[in-house]
């Protein structure tokens, strides 16, 4: 597959990129790791029904890492 035919297409991340998050990522990390488009991330975050804890820091979001690694079956 050529580089250009991934342009606008989701990447997934690898365990090792998710076992080195740090304590908290921003939504759109949340998404890439659990496989959700940006919109339906944040669809369910607004309506509080994301997949595992999500804080709300003013306007942003974060995903609490540990879990998200407990979701992902990669908690110690």
């Amino acid at each position: 597959m050529r580089d250009d035919e991934n342009v606008g297409q989701a990447k997934g991340m690898s365990r090792e990129e998710v076992l080195a998050l740090p304590a908290a990522v921003d939504l759109d990390t949340g998404n890439r790791a659990l496989g959700l488009g940006r919109s339906k991330g944040y669809e369910l975050a607004k309506r509080g029904e994301y997949p595992c804890k999500v804080l709300r820091l003013g306007k942003a979001y974060r995903v609490v890492t540990a879990d998200l690694l407990n979701l992902l079956g990669l908690a110690a």
